[in-house]
Order: structure tokens, then sequence, then C-alpha cells
């Protein structure tokens, strides 16, 4: 006779320490599995048989509750603390960081299951706080190779980086995404394993590989994939603190923050990005410090700290204006800078509830991007800039923002603006009840574009 199953007493202490409704707790887990990809209907009568003994997570439901209660308690909780399988990591925190790199490009593209299934995770966001660059340095150059790297190989690594982001930026993050990963994998990382004539050349090595690895990791955070695209952007991070531990490495911690702040998980986002300026400070240009400053103020923003937000929002205007030096190509990736900061000052704003101070800094944001060069930015800001004039009951001119965002989606493969898309249907709904002209037209366009 089989033994009675016995209730799983720390995943109940747990759920009792996150003081949450079951019905709660298992919103937030299909909200953390839709983040990574999957649709897992999780339900409360699941939590509680999990809870209870009588039946175990499958899949990778159990490494969701796991981070789903993370999230509520403040602080890292394990599948395998509740006795759940959680799965393998595709980033060994520890290991080389050569050797990471070059793994997480080949399991992206040989479609490991456990790269796969990964997670997206807040204690992820907080990886670079306690990150030992000494360690990793020793341990790289120790492993050094024979074969000698000049100045052209670095080249073509960011010339490949060019072109590949320059297409992201105009087909979504499903172009070229495994051609970039194999790349990685096979050439860029492990020409970092070879010999430099000076230490310049290395860095500079190192920082076109580290901007590689963001490229793979904005793909696939276009793509809805946040958990796969927070390992590439902790390998960039890692690659980055070889290039330089305080420019390009600052601007990795801002990108691991945003990430987070995009999926309103803000969570280490404020330390983060107070890290990253004291990482930075005295030696970034002022375009780049003033996109550390705004994701800053978008992390005050969402911790509720309006003063703190304002503050920094006005560090960023004041750096925007600096004009001392270059701006180097990792933050020149994300655009001109005035754009962006128009852009993400729209989205701290937004947290705050200022609709007509949106409504102004997205409008502001389209004049500063290339529409052709920018076609999924001026696609998103669009959509950004229909919700809110919904949102101050302009409802035509809503419809108006609405439809040039969808002009701009043909063809694109962009989970990002997928959702853009789909979000604005149930305002849709109600416009169409409403009998305003257009909605019932702009309602039929986003179905078909959903299809």
């Amino acid at each position: 006779m089989n033994a009675p199953k016995q209730p799983n007493a720390r995943l109940q202490a747990a759920i009792a320490e996150a003081r949450c409704t079951l019905e709660a707790l298992a919103r937030d887990v299909r909200r953390v599995t839709a983040e990574n990809g999957e649709i897992i209907q999780t339900n409360k009568s699941a939590i509680s048989h999990w809870a209870n003994g009588t039946r175990r997570p499958t899949g990778q439901a159990g490494r969701y509750l796991a981070e789903a209660l993370s999230r509520r308690l403040g602080r890292v909780v394990t599948p395998a603390e509740f006795g759940f399988a959680g799965g393998g990591d595709a980033l060994d925190h520890d290991a080389d960081p050569i050797a990471a790199a070059a793994d997480l490009g080949r399991a992206d593209v040989e479609r490991h299951r456990h790269l796969a299934v990964a997670a997206f995770t807040v204690a992820g966001v907080a990886m670079p706080l306690g990150y030992d660059h000494e360690a990793a340095s020793r341990l790289m150059r120790a492993r050094t190779g024979g074969n000698l790297v000049g100045a052209g190989d670095v080249e073509v690594v960011r010339q490949i980086t060019a072109a590949f982001s320059a297409a992201d930026e105009r087909l979504g993050g499903g172009h070229g995404l495994t051609t970039v990963a194999a790349y990685l994998a096979d050439t860029a990382a492990p020409m970092l394993r070879g010999r430099f004539h000076n230490d310049a050349l290395r860095r500079a090595a190192f920082g076109a590989v580290a901007e590689l690895a963001y490229l793979a990791g904005w793909k696939h955070h276009d793509l809805g994939r946040e958990g796969t695209a927070q390992r590439y952007y902790q390998a960039g991070y890692r690659l980055a603190c070889e290039a330089d531990p305080h420019a390009h490495a600052a601007w990795m911690m801002r990108t691991l923050a945003h990430q987070a702040l995009s999926l309103k998980q803000p969570h280490h986002c404020v330390d983060l990005a107070e890290a990253a300026l004291a990482a930075g400070l005295g030696h970034i240009d002022g375009q780049t410090e003033a996109l550390l400053h705004i994701t800053h103020a978008r992390a005050f923003a969402a911790t509720k700290e309006k003063t703190a937000a304002a503050r920094a929002l006005l560090a960023a205007e004041d750096a925007l204006l600096r004009e001392d030096g270059p701006q180097p190509s990792y933050s020149l990736v994300s655009g001109p800078a005035a754009g962006t900061v128009a852009s993400h000052t729209a989205r701290t704003l937004t947290d705050l509830a200022d609709h007509i101070g949106t409504e102004q800094q997205h409008r502001d944001a389209l004049v500063r991007w290339d529409p052709d060069k920018y076609k999924r930015v001026h696609a998103l800001t669009h959509a950004d800039l229909g919700d809110s004039l919904a949102a101050q009951a302009r409802a035509d001119e809503a419809i108006a923002a609405w439809g040039a965002a969808l002009d701009l989606t043909d063809g694109m493969t962009s989970e990002r603006t997928r959702k853009a898309i789909a979000s604005i249907r149930p305002t849709l709904a109600i416009y169409q009840q409403r009998k305003v002209p257009g909605a019932a037209d702009l309602a039929r366009r986003a179905r078909e574009a959903l299809i």
C-alpha cells in the first residue's frame, strides 16, 4: 500500500510568509511564465495541490513558482527548497566568462532545453552587485592561447554586430538571431583566448564581443524570451568588465536594470542604477551619463519615489547638454541619446501618472528618431503615445497614433510589437461600443496583425 503523500511544509510556510492568496500567487506564476514565452494555466487549485503534497509541478512550473515567491518575499527561494527539480542554468556565474559566453551561444544555436526554459529572475538582476571581476580576470589571463589577434579581427566583430543591429531595428529580434549566436560561439568568444599586441587591443576585443552578446540578448528580449536575454546580458556584463570595468560595465548594469523595469520588476534596480553611476561617473561622456540617469529615474518612479525620480530626470537633462567627447558604440546602439532620454522620460512620467507630460515626451522622441533606421522604435512609440492619449480621453487621436503603429509593424518579427498591438484591443472594444470613428477598422487590423 502506498504511503500517504505528505504536505509540503516548506512551500506552505513560504506562502504563509508571502501573505497572499492562492489565486494571487497563481496569477504571479502565470505572469512569470508569460515573461519567459510559455503559457501554463496555473490556478489556485494547482497551487493548493503542490502545497498539500498531492501533486508536484511539471516542466518548469516549479521554477516559475519559486520565482513568483522570490518576488513576493523580497529574497531568493529556489525550487530545490520545496523539493522540486529546477533545471540547470545556461550561465554559471563562477565559470570562465569566455567559456560561458561561447557555451551560451552554442546552446542557443542547438536549441538546448536548459536554455529554452531559462527563466528571468529578480536575483539575476543583482548579479553585477556581487561579481568578482578580478578573480574572473585572473582566470581568463591564465588561459590565454597561442593565436595572435589583430585589430582587423576586432573590427570584423564590430562590423558584423553593427550590421545585424541595424537589421534588428527594421525587421525585429527574430531576424538573424541564430547567425548572431553562432558567430558569438564559434568565432567571437574563442577569439578572446588569443594573444594581443597590447592591452588596449585586448580590451577592445572584449568590448566588441560584449556588444555582440548584448545584441543577442536584445534580440531575445524583443522576442519575449526574457530568461535567455538576461543570461546574454549577464555574459555581456562580465566581458565588459574585462574591456572597461568603469564605463562599459556601467552600461551593461544599466541594461540589466532596463530589462527588469520593462518587465515591471523593479527589485534591485535602484541599487543597480546607482552602482552603474558610481562606476561610470568620471569615465563616461555626457550622452551615456544621461542614459544612466534616466534609468535611475525610471527605477525611482517604479518604486514610487517621486522626488528622487524628479532629481534623476533633471540630472539626465543636464548630462545631455554636455559635449565632452564621442559617445561609445556600446551606448550608441540604443540610438540618439536625446531620443532615448525622451522615450524613457515618458515611461518615467507614465509611472508617475503624468499623462500630459508622457504625451509630450513621446512626441519629442518621435522627432529625434530616424523613422527608416529605427522603424521598431517608431512603432512602439506610436503605440505608447496612443496609450497616453487614451488616458486623456482623446479617443480620435489615440486611434490615429495606434494606426501609425500598426502601419510600421508589417513584416516585423517582434514579440514586443505584438504585445503592444494586443494591449490596445480592450480599449478599442470600448471605443467600438461608443461608435468612435475608426475604432472598428483599427480593431479589425489589430486582430489580423496578431493572426
